[in-house]
């Protein structure tokens, strides 16, 4: 199926690895969504020697550069293996792991990067690298969580706060083209931050609520208009966790679409706490789609 007037232009994949079994996992998500895309994988292993010249001899660079090698060429191996007509190009950088990735997707590419730790309770959160790439990063970034296992729902679930995330939507509208799979909408409203006053309790929340079930309503229309074939579901839920709703709602869907709100720190770039929250324990690949513009407004709607 074509892309309609409203989808978003989707460029190549770019995949980071480490040798670690999330990453690999990482690659074959990544393999799997450039085939769908029929666009290229670029798969890039950050070896860091620049960063790291003052420790290394020049035997150690060596031995990075062709373990680097080694798990680059396995990798495409691999992916190839998977989708014989894929495109697939390998990378080997002197830049650690986020530079990499981020010079490598330039200003059009999607970057794949997976969660960290083989297991136990470290597999349920975002490496620093992750979290580097996902706070930093000015294009799609994706997230590879869950399990096969939890796979296979034919949904795909887009967070809302209002018309805004409007861009945000039509890149899970169209992932969920791609896929042959629902769109589902979803807005959580936090039912102790949507109020500005206890006086204002019963009125604040009727208009508060009315206001936002019509921004979604309008979101929906529009994708609706600009994939007539779409399955586009909408829902409204109030919670005092929005964090808690989306990664609950995640259970149910192949891919978790947001976006990924940025907010100054002091030590650079972070992600708010709603982003933070579900790329730390989503069940299922979250998508952050770069928003910029109003990074100082709360996510708690």
């Amino acid at each position: 199926m074509e892309s309609n007037r409203g989808g978003p232009e989707l460029g190549s994949v770019i995949v980071g690895v480490d040798g670690s079994e999330p990453a690999r996992r990482a690659a074959l998500w990544a393999s799997d969504e450039a085939a769908r895309r029929r666009r290229p994988l670029h798969v890039v292993y950050g070896s860091d020697i620049d960063g790291r010249v003052l420790d290394l001899s020049d035997e150690d660079k060596e031995r990075v550069r062709a373990a680097g090698r080694e798990l680059l060429e396995a990798t495409a191996e691999v992916v190839q293996a998977r989708h014989p007509a894929l495109s697939v190009t390998t990378e080997l950088s002197r830049s650690g792991p986020a530079m990499s990735l981020r010079r490598a997707a330039s200003s059009r590419g999607t970057l794949v990067v997976g969660n960290r730790g083989p297991g136990g309770f470290s597999s349920l959160t975002l490496g620093s690298v992750g979290l580097k790439v996902a706070a930093e990063a000015r294009t799609p970034v994706v997230i590879v969580r869950g399990s096969d296992e939890e796979a296979g729902h034919d949904v795909v679930l887009a967070a809302v706060r209002d018309e805004r995330d409007l861009d945000c939507v039509r890149h899970a509208a169209r992932a969920a083209e791609l896929r042959k799979a629902s769109l589902r909408l979803l807005h959580v409203r936090n039912i102790l931050q949507s109020l500005g006053s206890a006086a204002r309790v019963f009125e604040g929340l009727d208009a508060v609520g009315g206001h936002q079930e019509q921004s979604l309503a309008a979101v929906a229309e529009q994708i609706r208009d600009e994939y007539p074939s779409l399955t586009v579901q909408a829902d409204t839920e109030k919670s005092v966790s929005v964090a808690g709703v989306l990664v609950e709602a995640s259970r149910h869907a192949d891919l978790l679409v947001i976006g990924g709100r940025r907010t100054s720190g002091y030590i650079g770039r972070t992600l708010g706490r709603v982003t933070h929250s579900l790329v730390h324990h989503a069940h299922c690949p979250v998508e952050l789609i770069p928003r910029y513009g109003d990074e100082s407004r709360s996510e708690a709607s």
